[in-house]
């Protein structure tokens, strides 16, 4: 990728991205349920994987929002990830990902979890790299970008009210 090519803005699309995976035992707490740790772990891989898209280069989570576990996923369960930049912030940017637990044997899937992460662009020696903007094309887009920007806003706020406890 040249410097030019660096801001050339790209539509949500292109940064959408899906993994799967299956819940074997050693994914699995002693009541057989997957381990919400590991699934934390699955999200900022498929988090990442959507910031790689975008960024073309390499990325670092900066931060998760809120991560509620809706359904208990049992061992032998296909659990599917799937991840999209909602919207690019100069060098950060937030990506949501929302997993699904699929019984292929029934035919069914549930929703397990939904969590926004915000990952930063960095290069080889972790100096941080301007993100090309994402393009948001459909309703659901448009939605999810400005809700990114109100995230971001209460992050921001937050981070303020820590900082002057901390004095």
């Amino acid at each position: 990728m040249n410097e030019t090519d660096v801001l050339v803005p790209r539509p949500v699309c292109d940064s959408r991205s899906e993994m799967s995976e299956f819940v074997l035992p050693n994914d699995a707490n002693v009541l057989g349920s997957l381990l919400g740790g590991r699934l934390m772990h699955w999200i900022d891989l498929a988090g990442a994987l959507a910031a790689h898209r975008q960024s073309r280069t390499y990325v670092v989570t900066a931060s998760v929002d809120h991560i509620d576990f809706l359904v208990p996923v049992q061992v032998g369960s296909l659990v599917i990830l799937r991840s999209c930049v909602n919207r690019v912030f100069r060098t950060s940017m937030e990506v949501g990902v929302k997993v699904w637990v699929e019984n292929y044997i029934q035919d069914k899937r549930e929703h397990v979890a939904s969590a926004h992460l915000t990952f930063v662009a960095v290069d080889g020696k972790g100096g941080k790299i301007v993100v090309p903007p994402v393009i948001p094309e459909t309703d659901e887009e448009r939605r999810r970008y400005d809700d990114a920007g109100r995230r971001r806003e209460i992050r921001r706020s937050e981070k303020e009210r820590r900082d002057r406890n901390k004095r």
